[in-house]
């Protein structure tokens, strides 16, 4: 199967890549359309797709795309706005706590702050190297879709019970397990921790691309199956190289995206065309992180560190 991608908004479309500007794209998307925003913008660290610029310009220029985008937020819709943190001379800047002011003023409520934790990259000296992110959940409205039952995970007692009370010696439990609570840990054991431990996209993830800040597809899906149902639209304004695209078209719902990088654009619907082919290469859901065995050499201690003990 391999659905046509439309560069433009169509009303019937199944997907959505636009290369371009995402505030321009945004504009010709009628009010009220999109059921999910979920998205990780730049954050001005200096990578090869940013321009650095002060903390203030940054967030200003943020504030007018999320201007953009409540305007076609359906009234029952999400926003998940997943960042880090911005680094200036060795200063820590949380980017959460800033985007917080402006979706408030916009009269958006957090429903969650949700913690992304992964265990690889850039080693800091002159302080604890960060390996965790934060996606904010904020919705629109009171009346938002939370399909908590799609996205429950096992219980660790499923036989616990109520010890006192009119309920005692029933099960306390919910026979499709538990909820997976605000902080996750993708996967120990089918769900079975609380922390968001995905991998993140490195060297040698089955996902890796030519960008150099691309997110796994197991981060979309969760948010995908709680916050929208079939058919429904998720937009990811920073699309890069169609991550959120793929987590929402492995769902059943509609995908669009934009991003202003053509490489990227280019190596994303290389991606959603390997996708509907059967050939493209994801993180499941579920998968247990990799833990090296003893018996690995990367993983003993070396012999030169054992001689200078």
């Amino acid at each position: 199967m391999n659905k046509r991608i439309y560069q433009n908004y169509s009303e019937k479309a199944d997907i959505v890549f636009h290369n371009g500007d995402s505030v321009d794209f945004t504009k010709t998307l009628p009010d009220g359309s999109v059921k999910l925003i979920i998205t990780s913008p730049p954050y001005n660290l200096g990578k090869e797709y940013e321009t650095r610029e002060s903390i203030t310009n940054y967030l200003e220029k943020q504030g007018k795309m999320i201007e953009e985008v409540t305007r076609v937020l359906r009234e029952d819709g999400s926003i998940c706005w997943q960042v880090g943190n911005y680094v200036n001379h060795g200063e820590v800047y949380p980017l959460d706590i800033f985007y917080y002011g402006i979706f408030k003023d916009m009269g958006y409520k957090l429903r969650n702050r949700i913690i992304w934790r992964f265990g690889h990259g850039l080693h800091a000296a002159s302080r604890f190297s960060g390996r965790y992110e934060t996606l904010l959940w904020f919705t629109k409205s009171d009346e938002y879709t939370f399909n908590l039952d799609d996205v429950r995970i096992p219980s660790k007692y499923p036989g616990k019970r109520y010890y006192k009370g009119p309920k005692k010696g029933q099960l306390s439990g919910n026979p499709k397990g538990k909820n997976p609570e605000d902080v996750w840990e993708f996967m120990q054991k089918e769900w079975d921790v609380s922390i968001w431990d995905i991998p993140n996209v490195k060297a040698n993830h089955p996902e890796k691309t030519i960008h150099p800040c691309q997110y796994p597809v197991e981060l979309v899906e969760r948010c995908v199956l709680a916050f929208t149902n079939k058919g429904d639209i998720v937009y990811d304004p920073y699309a890069g190289v169609g991550s959120s695209l793929i987590g929402a078209l492995k769902n059943d719902r509609r995908a669009f995206g934009s991003e202003k990088e053509k490489q990227y654009t280019d190596a994303g619907k290389e991606r959603i065309r390997a996708f509907f082919r059967g050939e493209l290469k994801t993180r499941e859901i579920g998968t247990e992180i990799y833990v090296p065995d003893k018996k690995n050499k990367l993983a003993q201690i070396p012999p030169e560190w054992k001689e200078e003990k």
